[in-house]
């Protein structure tokens, strides 16, 4: 694994964490009425579409020619499964904490639609069978390149502005097909299927990179003073910010040294995003009401979920089944350096 991968991850994954932070701190107590807070939220909503894209990358890296054996039995085991014991989880939860609410309906509106945290899953799982038609028909990017970008702005287009009653009544529904995110996907499967090249292109042009992901927070700003003020993922002027920031760190980790707690949160990631909206539920309440703040309140939901979150996929790792509930945390990290030969002159420092 490329240590600016897990590096990559590693920020994502405690971006949402954090966005959470202050999505349930607000619930507890009230949103501050700034724009400053409102504005630091809807940036923060980079992270879940760094983690689809990122995903993408790596599958093109790892194969770009054809699918390894076991690939979508592998995917099913350590993704599928514990996406499906994550809905059921969030089903109970949300019955638990709410009385009004039919556990049957919930689970399977859970499990069929992704109506919980977890739904980003449903949309890799997609990107996993288009990686897999792409390879197999070898289809240009030439051409799916631009296709992709049309198709997914018409799509968040509508998705965010539409008025029609049809649209309006199933945003959800509507987030979860691929056309949504289908830019993420081809750029991502170019950032993988070339990766050399294009971190030895940003690495030569890397203040560019730098400008370009100032510009498009200045872009993000804009649009929210001028009323776009919607805190979600599925906006399309994410876009930008969400590439050139993911090339930013990719381009920059290099200068950061290979690191157990990155390498354990990376390794954690897929736990945490599911788990810690779980655990934000219940330890919230008690983090708004401790702390006299909105900072330490959001700060404090943070590191207690964050801990607790790893604790627990921790302690369900070690029984028998506990990676199809949690994932696998077991990767090993060990740094390496590849021949030149083998990678090329930017000689990534990879984990294996």
């Amino acid at each position: 694994m490329i240590k600016e991968w897990n590096l990559l991850r590693f920020v994502a994954c405690l971006s949402i964490v954090f966005l959470h932070s202050t999505t349930q701190t607000g619930i507890s107590v009230g949103y501050p009425h700034t724009e400053f807070y409102n504005l630091a939220r809807l940036l923060l909503c980079y992270a879940t579409p760094t983690f689809i894209v990122l995903s993408e990358i790596i599958l093109a890296n790892r194969y770009p020619d054809r699918l390894g054996e076991g690939f979508f039995s592998k995917r099913i085991k350590w993704i599928y499964f514990p996406f499906v014991s994550f809905a059921i989880i969030d089903a109970l939860v949300t019955f638990n904490l709410s009385s009004t609410v039919q556990l049957k309906d919930k689970v399977l509106d859970n499990v069929l639609f992704g109506m919980f945290e977890g739904y980003f899953v449903l949309i890799i799982l997609q990107f996993y069978i288009l990686h897999y038609l792409v390879i197999k028909f070898n289809i240009p990017m030439k051409i799916l390149l631009p296709i992709s970008y049309v198709v997914m702005f018409a799509h968040l287009h509508f998705l965010n502005y539409s008025e029609l009653a049809f649209i309006k009544d199933n945003r959800h529904y509507l987030k979860l097909p691929f056309t949504a995110w289908f830019g993420y996907f081809t750029t991502g499967y170019l950032i993988g299927r070339h990766y050399n090249k294009v971190i030895e292109i940003t690495r030569k042009y890397k203040w560019y990179i730098l400008t370009g992901l100032l510009m498009a927070m200045y872009f993000i700003a804009m649009n929210y003073k001028f009323g776009f003020t919607s805190v979600n993922s599925k906006r399309f002027d994410l876009f930008p910010f969400v590439i050139l920031g993911s090339l930013a760190i990719l381009t920059f980790g290099k200068f950061v040294p290979n690191s157990k707690i990155i390498n354990t949160i990376s390794n954690y990631s897929f736990g945490i995003y599911l788990l810690h909206w779980q655990v934000q539920r219940y330890v919230g309440p008690y983090t708004a009401n401790f702390f006299e703040h909105t900072s330490t309140r959001v700060i404090g939901l943070f590191i207690v979920s964050l801990i607790l979150s790893m604790l627990i996929i921790k302690s369900i790792s070690l029984l028998p089944f506990g990676s199809y509930i949690v994932g696998n945390i077991k990767r090993k990290n060990k740094s390496v350096r590849i021949p030149e030969s083998q990678y090329g002159s930017v000689n990534p420092t990879v984990s294996r």
